[in-house]
Formats: C-alpha cells, sequence, structure tokens
C-alpha cells in the first residue's frame, strides 16, 4: 500500500525535464525557420499543437494536422514523454505538420 501512494505522489510531481522537438513542414505548409525546440516531458501533445499554432500564426479554425515520424497522429491526451520514449529518432520527436490531413 506505501509503495502505491508513493507512486501516485510521483506521479502527481511536475516533471521539469524536457525534451527535444523537430517539426517539419509537410506539402503545403510552411517551413519554420527554426524547427526544434525544447518542450516540457510532462506536457500533453496538445500543447505541443498550440505551441505549434502560436509559431505558425495559425488560430484555431484554420487546419492543421499532426504525425509523428510520417506515420500516425498522436492522441491530444498522450503526454510528450510517452510519444518521446516511444518512437524518438536520434533523440529528437520528429513532429510533421501539414494544412490537409496527409497520413493516418
Amino acid at each position: 500500500m506505501q509503495e502505491a501512494l508513493e507512486a501516485l505522489e510521483t506521479c502527481k510531481k511536475k516533471d521539469s525535464t524536457k525534451v527535444l522537438i523537430r517539426f517539419k513542414g509537410v506539402g503545403n505548409a510552411p517551413i519554420m525557420r527554426q524547427n526544434l525546440y525544447k518542450i516540457n516531458a510532462s506536457s500533453k501533445f496538445q500543447a505541443v499543437i498550440q505551441f505549434l499554432r502560436g509559431r505558425l500564426g495559425w488560430n484555431s479554425g484554420e487546419p492543421l494536422f499532426t504525425y509523428i515520424n510520417l506515420t500516425f497522429a498522436p492522441a491530444p491526451d498522450d503526454t510528450v514523454a510517452n510519444l518521446f520514449n516511444s518512437f524518438a529518432t536520434e533523440d529528437k520527436l520528429i513532429v510533421n505538420y501539414s494544412t490537409t490531413a496527409a497520413w493516418g
């Protein structure tokens, strides 16, 4: 029981570690001058989407599709740490973005 409580407390603590994310435009999406950023590992992928929208200057009504490694569209509630641990390439999480649906 004590171990379970300690594990729960550990999960509640804010993770201050960051992971490298490389953004790559696909199709007719604009290319970012700076495409490598450090983002909190504990963040939800939705935060990455909002960050990308801000960098591109897009509002929430404009279409934006995101993919991991040109393969699948991650769930917005998945954590950056989970995606990084599962799909990182050369110590970076590759996030492709597009204005139209491309894969998935």
